[in-house]
């Protein structure tokens, strides 16, 4: 049984069986060996002592001897074989059971053994069940997608913040030196308060020598009590909703505020009218009544309720 040795592991079954009939084996050999030598002996003896049937008798055990040794020989040979065959199956399938994709398994396997292995790929654990979810994992191509669409937003919501910045906007103001001198400006969305008094400044120069001979830096835009920085621009302050002590800085009702007669392409501030004011006149002037209600405009500060007259 020297097949065995070939790295095949059977069942239990299998080993027992095989130790069978290797003793079975080893005994008949040991039989026939025995029935050699005492053919032998027999036809020494029968020589010398003269004694016994013949040459023929003997040639007839002899003749028997071979054919029952030929038989049991071809008898095992079988045996054998089935063992052989069995492994050649079993490795086949475990070798299907592995995926494994080699061409030269043996392409003797019958019919059965195909519709097996046919069934068992047909039934097998891979493949992808489609009522899974799987939304979840990870997935590149709609990864890669879902970027896409992502920087498509953002880049048309950048376009459309544009366009509103360039929007104009009529914004209407005091000039305050001590009494009211109510001015209207345009100017656009996108601009800082810094562009807009740059804009007052010219509109206001020719009339007002002091507003003509300082700088747009020592001017100072006050809305609803509240010091704007040069750095705000109106959209900011817009898109933000800011909020003053009085009230919202800015404010456009859409059925009153919205011009449109004139044009209906420009948006109006119907707000209390801010105050423009020269630095040198609010440093003189801070502790007196309206100034003593002014302070630098601070976005993370909220107001609970809207004041008037120093409350």
């Amino acid at each position: 049984m020297s097949g065995m040795g070939d790295g095949y592991v059977g069942t239990a079954q299998d080993a027992v069986r095989i130790r069978r009939l290797e003793k079975q084996r080893e005994a008949e050999r040991r039989k026939i060996q025995e029935l050699k030598n005492k053919s032998a002996s027999t036809g020494g003896q029968t020589g010398l002592l003269q004694f016994g049937s013949g040459t023929s008798e003997r040639v007839n055990i002899r003749n028997k001897i071979e054919e029952e040794e030929k038989e049991k020989l071809q008898k095992l040979q079988q045996e054998e074989e089935e063992l052989q065959m069995q492994k050649r199956k079993k490795r086949r399938v475990k070798g299907d059971a592995r995926l494994s994709f080699n061409d030269d398994i043996d392409n003797g396997s019958d019919e059965e053994d195909l519709e097996n292995n046919q069934k068992k790929f047909g039934h097998g654990k891979l493949g992808k069940d489609p009522t899974v979810e799987t939304s979840f994992l990870p997935d590149s191509e709609r990864e890669a997608e879902e970027q896409a669409e992502r920087e498509r937003l953002c880049k048309q919501w950048l376009r459309e913040q544009e366009i509103i910045r360039n929007e104009p906007l009529e914004i209407t103001y005091s000039y305050w030196d001590g009494a009211g001198h109510r001015r209207v400006i345009q100017v656009r969305k996108g601009d800082t308060i810094g562009e807009f008094l740059r804009a007052v400044q010219q509109q206001l120069a020719p009339e007002f020598r002091e507003i003509r001979t300082t700088s747009v830096e020592n001017l100072v835009y006050v809305k609803e009590d509240l010091i704007i920085p040069h750095q705000y621009s109106f959209y900011e302050l817009i898109i933000n909703k800011a909020r003053g002590k009085s009230g919202p800085l800015f404010h456009f009702d859409v059925h009153e505020d919205v011009r449109t007669v004139a044009d209906a392409t420009i948006e109006k501030d119907e707000s209390h009218a801010g105050k423009v004011v020269e630095r040198h006149w609010y440093e003189k002037n801070k502790h007196i009544f309206p100034a003593s209600r002014w302070e630098i405009y601070d976005p993370t500060k909220k107001w609970e309720r809207y004041t008037i007259h120093g409350d």
